[in-house]
């Protein structure tokens, strides 16, 4: 190869490793803003699993999140070679792991004063909505959009 090809392809890598260092930044910051909005610390938004725990407890119930962890842990732990009943153990972890998910984006959509046309691109396009949400005029109003104060 050219070296000069070689150079533009080393470019282009560093340029779209910024960009993604960029979103994450951005997500990230979105995140602390939809918990700060809601009354909570910034910070607990950037621990993974435990930002999960926290959002289901400002938008749903504590035991789905729970509930979410057995079927992610449920499915990992089936073999893929297990056979016919890790097969159906697998899909139904996986089917569980799904409902919860896309309940949960309703939840907070809900939670923030929309409705399910919000709630679908969270569940779709999470990291855009995820922006939207984060640097939004939306409110906190409370698990199933009730009117909270903290």
């Amino acid at each position: 190869m050219d070296m000069a090809f070689m150079i533009i392809l080393l470019g282009l890598g560093f340029l779209l490793f910024a960009l993604a260092i960029v979103w994450y930044i951005l997500q990230a910051i979105a995140y602390w803003k939809i918990f700060t909005k809601a009354g909570e610390k910034g910070w607990k938004s950037l621990i993974p699993f435990y930002s999960s725990y926290i959002q289901f407890r400002l938008t749903w119930e504590v035991k789905y999140y729970w509930i979410w962890i057995l079927c992610i842990m449920g499915l990992l732990s089936c073999p893929s070679d297990g056979g016919f009943f890790f097969g159906i153990a697998s899909w139904l972890f996986e089917i569980g792991a799904f409902v919860i998910t896309a309940v949960s984006a309703f939840k907070l959509s809900e939670a923030y004063g929309h409705g399910m046309p919000f709630a679908l691109g969270l569940f779709f396009l999470k990291p855009i909505f995820t922006l939207i949400l984060g640097f939004g005029s939306s409110q906190y109003m409370g698990p199933q959009g009730r009117v909270f104060s903290r």
